[in-house]
């Protein structure tokens, strides 16, 4: 959504295209189908996906991009925005694809309380890992500690030296095996600093780069050559296929409880606005969700 604000996308790609003053936002939301003449969606029939609109009424004219959602009232519709939609899919797939994680590694999560992070912690304390996060608030750094289950977190807005700060972590004395990129900029150069030989980083995200008019330089780079460090990018639309292959993995945990999802809803459409800037201010918790119309 950021990207397409500002006009910062790949080319040859229009359902990413900018979008136009006067035209309603299009992005990741869950819909009831009220008529179709595509053979693979019917009347009534509920949908997750990329192109639905900020608006009562959406006409889906590129439905490769839609999931349809065999919905049980156990678990909310509000799911598919985020644990069981696009965030879940992105933690699941960059955690296990790109992270190879195994029992015993240390992992940290920059921006660990947000749609994604939240999730990438309780999936590595699920097969034994070592989980730290950070936060931008002591309520976040809280919230990952005690509902989470994250062994340890900080706010890196009261940190002066990250480098310093993730050292002083007695998880990371012997260095950070995956780490979760959301951030970039100066959190990833002192996490370069930290890593162990051999270590994964899930580039995922760089939150901190996004408005600046020159971003910021990394210098610490040569460390994936001395440590022999694997830095992958990813996109989640690359994993659309094995959607199912998550929802194996994910629902028998959500039902038993095991994982928990935090998401911060906005009632109306009207509201839709001052949530965006909530959201990108940071002052959400979790998933930034607006409903607009009742289940």
């Amino acid at each position: 959504m950021r990207g397409r604000m500002q006009g910062d996308l790949p080319p040859g790609k229009p359902e990413l295209s900018s979008y136009s003053l006067g035209s309603p936002i299009v992005g990741y939301g869950v819909a009831r189908v009220v008529d179709s003449r595509h053979s693979d969606f019917k009347k009534g029939d509920l949908v997750w996906g990329r192109t639905i609109g900020w608006e009562e009424y959406s006409l889906i004219t590129a439905p490769e991009y839609l999931f349809k959602i065999n919905h049980t009232d156990d678990i909310p519709l509000s799911h598919y925005t985020g644990i069981l939609g696009m965030p879940g899919m992105t933690a699941y797939f960059g955690f296990f694809d790109i992270g190879s994680p195994k029992e015993g590694d240390r992992v940290y999560v920059s921006s660990a309380s947000g749609a994604v992070g939240q999730l990438v912690g309780q999936f590595a304390k699920l097969i034994g890992c070592y989980v730290v996060g950070s936060a931008g608030s002591k309520e976040k750094v809280e919230l990952l500690k005690t509902k989470f289950g994250f062994d340890d977190a900080f706010n890196y807005k009261e940190e002066h030296d990250l480098d310093a700060a993730l050292k002083r972590l007695m998880y990371f004395t012997e260095g950070i095996d995956i780490y979760f990129e959301n951030v970039g900029g100066k959190m990833l150069d002192a996490v370069l600093l930290n890593m162990r030989h051999h270590g994964r980083i899930a580039l995922c995200g760089m939150i901190s780069q996004y408005n600046l008019e020159q971003p910021e330089s990394v210098h610490n780079l040569i460390a994936v050559l001395f440590k022999q460090i694997r830095m992958e990018g990813f996109a989640v639309a690359e994993y659309y296929d094995q959607y199912s292959k998550f929802l194996d993995f994910v629902l028998p945990y959500i039902k038993e409880g095991k994982i928990v999802y935090v998401e911060d809803i906005t009632e109306g459409l009207e509201s839709g606005p001052a949530a965006l800037i909530g959201l990108f201010s940071g002052r959400n918790v979790g998933r930034q969700v607006v409903k607009v119309a009742q289940e």
